[in-house]
C-alpha cells in the first residue's frame, strides 16, 4: 500500500500543478494522510477512511481560504470567454485558469484586463476592469 500512497500523491500532485484548479489538491492532502496511517500500521479501512476525510476536510476548510485570496486579482484573458459557447481561459500570475464571464452577455478577447469576481468549482468569473 505505501506505493499506491506515494503514486497517488505525485499523480494528484502533478495533475494540480497542470490545471492549477483547485480540484486535485484535496485528494493529495489525504493520499499523505493515508500514506501516514500506513506507515504507522493501520489498516486499509482505516487508511482509505482517514483519505477521504483528510480530503473533505481540505475541501471544506482551505478552498474558501484559496477564494478568499484570489478575489479582487487582476488577470489577463488568454482565450476568448464566451458563457454561450462554454470557453475561455486566464492568465493569473503566469497560469492559465479556466474563466467565465461575470455577465451572461458580455464577450472578452484575449488581452484584456478582467478582475476576478467570484469563483464557482473550478472557474474563475471575471468582469472587464473598470467596469
Amino acid at each position: 500500500m505505501t506505493l499506491f500512497w506515494i503514486a497517488a500523491f505525485i499523480v494528484l500532485t502533478a495533475a494540480e500543478a497542470l490545471t492549477v484548479s483547485l480540484t486535485c489538491i484535496w485528494f493529495a492532502g489525504g493520499a499523505l494522510a493515508g500514506l501516514l496511517v500506513q506507515v504507522l500500521g493501520g489498516s486499509v479501512k482505516l487508511q482509505l477512511a482517514l483519505f477521504a476525510a483528510v480530503s473533505f476536510a481540505l475541501l471544506l476548510l482551505v478552498r474558501p481560504l484559496a477564494a478568499g485570496i484570489l478575489i479582487g486579482r487582476k488577470v489577463v484573458v488568454k482565450e476568448t470567454i464566451d458563457n454561450v459557447r462554454g470557453t475561455g481561459s486566464v492568465s493569473l500570475a503566469g497560469e492559465t485558469w479556466l474563466a467565465r464571464s461575470l455577465h451572461e452577455d458580455r464577450i472578452l478577447t484575449p488581452g484584456t484586463a478582467a478582475v476576478i469576481r467570484e469563483i464557482r468549482g473550478a472557474k474563475l468569473f471575471v468582469e472587464q476592469e473598470n467596469e
